[in-house]
């Protein structure tokens, strides 16, 4: 089975995105424009992504690539999205950390060939769910920092450094940015199936090896957003993760 660009997949992709802007719409969250540049992007982004897939896949080192360049774009957003892009790096080290342990698991053993077919769409996921625990991570604990400022202030006066000070307000929120992730390996194959398992359901695999492969996509998402949000939550507790405005704040 094989879903083919044409007539039925337009009509099915305009309806649906007309079905998302209408919510929008009708519950007041304005973000019609958002959902439209998003879904426009999506779309040429997904068709570049398909031909440099086709054009390296046959070749390791493009494929390897290709997957950096995708690690460094997943760096930018998250940077973007937590407001701190100075403190890209230090984004950087905290995905690294969960991302490459993984890779080198999954290599190391055979589960994966080293193959730019099954490297680049496994890279792909494991980044695109550290970078997703690295936003989470960071929207809370600088939310955080911001409402507890005056918690931090008072740790100080207690004789706590500033890095145990941040921490003690920041460690009650990391693991809400593991949460997501733990309800979608609890609930696959009872409430979701997700990707890995129906694209080689479509690839014409069984339903064991669909089974196989998305139950180790899961334990590689789990392992590297656990690593990724507390090396992240260590980051931000030694200020080299932060936004300006905290930077400002969190003084000694």
């Amino acid at each position: 089975m094989s879903i083919n660009p044409g007539w039925p997949v337009a009509v099915a992709l305009v309806a649906l995105l007309v079905v998302a802007l209408g919510a929008h719409r009708v519950n007041g969250y304005g973000l019609e424009r958002s959902s439209l540049v998003a879904a426009v992007r999506a779309i040429a982004q997904l068709g570049i992504a398909a031909v440099l897939i086709t054009s390296v896949v046959s070749h390791l080192w493009l494929s390897v690539l290709l997957v950096l360049v995708m690690f460094a774009l997943g760096v930018l957003t998250t940077s973007r999205r937590v407001e701190a892009p100075a403190s890209w790096p230090a984004a950087a080290l905290a995905m690294a950390a969960g991302v490459v342990p993984v890779l080198v698991v999954v290599l190391a053993t055979g589960t994966i060939p080293a193959e730019g077919i099954a490297i680049i769409p496994v890279a792909g996921i494991i980044v695109g769910n550290a970078m997703t625990a690295h936003t989470l991570v960071g929207r809370r604990a600088f939310a955080a920092l911001r409402d507890e400022h005056a918690q931090y202030e008072a740790a100080l006066s207690l004789g706590l450094l500033p890095g145990q000070a941040i921490r003690e307000i920041v460690h009650r929120r990391a693991p809400e940015a593991l949460l997501p992730g733990l309800d979608q390996v609890k609930t696959t194959g009872v409430v979701t199936l997700p990707g890995a398992f129906i694209g080689v359901m479509l690839g014409g695999g069984s339903p064991v090896q669909a089974a196989t492969a998305q139950v180790l996509v899961l334990f590689g998402i789990m392992a590297a957003q656990t690593v990724t949000v507390g090396v992240a939550e260590r980051l931000v507790a030694a200020r080299r993760l932060v936004s300006p405005d905290l930077r400002a704040a969190l003084v000694d």
